[in-house]
């Protein structure tokens, strides 16, 4: 049976992590992978998380299912965090929340219910957009097409194009966006922008799916769910999923959540029991720690100060290492073209590097990042700042 099957090429970001490990160079520089970096390149531990998981490990009396939905305690709290604690949505019970295998899994099930729900329905993605994105939509069986979002050569957002696409999409497709810190470009609408939007998707009857993986990465907590918080009061139905990967630093624990906001109570209760069923059709039960490792710090008043300390230093060091890039890498080129990544939020920006440049970059200079060019800031540090912008300089 299996000397049938033809091998796979390797994922691009993972084959660059191996290349990466495997580079016995003293200045090798890693920009490629997806998780945040400290100044001594190391993803640690949060002190809120370890805290956490010791009470946990102090308290907990069983290891037994959560159920499909997972933890009621995970779910409210992470609703209450996304939404706000007096959202309109919420009192009115029109929010539907199952826990998922991080947001990859939260965009699966969704988009199996959106399948289930609408079976012409489309969903729009935003060009460029995270290269899962397609693959995770295709394997529940959903279609999709692409709207204009980032003038590569400006890199500014091409709104007027991005409103254009969108107002001829036919009622009842589904438009997929970034709630923060876009992934890969990091170019974020602003709220003025997400207002002009919302009154586009209302009008033409469109459902939207927005992915929330980097809340409180661009500007704060509050900040960044401005779009997700305006279209859940404004319009009838919306689908949110959200990741504690990069906010809680939980990448190996697989946590996060798929939302749907209904027109009425008795539709949300409907919806969920659809994504509980679906979750059932693929992994059944959700893994339990990590869910309740960020229960514990959101309902604990003094691990949520203190994990809100934490994240805002994460934020604030990659805001200022995109100052940092943009004004050497002016000093190195003589040039403003990459004073963009100043303006930017969250961990990615696309340099507008050829392949062939990210190749020398990787070859000659021991910099690694994926061929699109996009770079993971948090993978800048004060000590590397001068040699990869001296490597950037050299392959122009």
């Amino acid at each position: 049976m299996f000397e049938q099957l033809e091998a796979l090429p390797d994922d691009p970001i993972l084959s660059l992590i191996k290349l990466f490990r495997e580079d016995l160079s003293t200045k090798k520089v890693d920009l490629g992978a997806g998780v945040y970096q400290n100044e001594a390149g190391q993803t640690e531990v949060l002190p809120s998380v370890k805290r956490a998981e010791a009470k946990i490990l102090e308290e907990q009396t069983t290891k037994t299912y959560e159920g499909l939905a997972g933890s009621a305690d995970y779910n409210t709290a992470m609703q209450r965090l996304v939404f706000g604690d007096d959202h309109a949505a919420l009192r009115d019970g029109r929010v539907a929340t199952v826990q998922t295998t991080g947001g990859s899994g939260g965009l699966h099930v969704a988009a199996r219910v959106l399948a289930g729900a609408s079976p012409g329905a489309k969903v729009w993605l935003s060009e460029p957009t995270w290269p899962n994105h397609g693959p995770l939509l295709a394997s529940a069986g959903i279609e999709f097409a692409s709207y204009p979002y980032l003038n590569l050569a400006t890199q500014q957002i091409d709104f007027d194009a991005m409103l254009g696409a969108l107002a001829g999409a036919p009622a009842g497709d589904v438009v997929l966006l970034h709630g923060c810190c876009h992934n890969p470009s990091g170019a974020d609408l602003s709220t003025e922008q997400w207002r002009a939007l919302l009154e586009v998707v209302e009008r033409r009857g469109l459902v939207p799916f927005i992915d929330m993986a980097y809340q409180g990465f661009a500007e704060g907590v509050a900040e960044d769910a401005y779009g997700v918080r305006l279209f859940a009061a404004k319009l009838p139905e919306v689908v949110v999923v959200t990741s504690c990967s990069k906010n809680f630093g939980l990448y190996r624990e697989r946590v996060g959540t798929a939302n749907i906001v209904a027109a009425s109570t008795a539709a949300a209760v409907t919806a969920g029991s659809h994504l509980a069923s679906n979750t059932r059709r693929i992994y059944s039960m959700p893994p339990a720690h990590g869910a309740a490792v960020v229960a514990t710090i959101l309902n604990d008043e003094r691990l949520r100060a203190e994990w809100l300390e934490e994240l805002a230093e994460m934020r604030t060091r990659i805001n200022a290492l995109r100052r940092d890039l943009a004004a050497t890498l002016a000093a190195k080129t003589g040039s403003n073209r990459f004073d963009f990544v100043a303006d930017q939020r969250g961990m990615f920006s696309l340099l507008g590097l050829s392949p062939e440049q990210v190749g020398r970059l990787r070859d000659e200079f021991h910099v690694y990042m994926v061929g699109s060019s996009r770079t993971n800031i948090a993978g800048v540090r004060e000590a590397n700042l001068d040699y990869l912008s001296d490597a950037i300089a050299a392959v122009l």
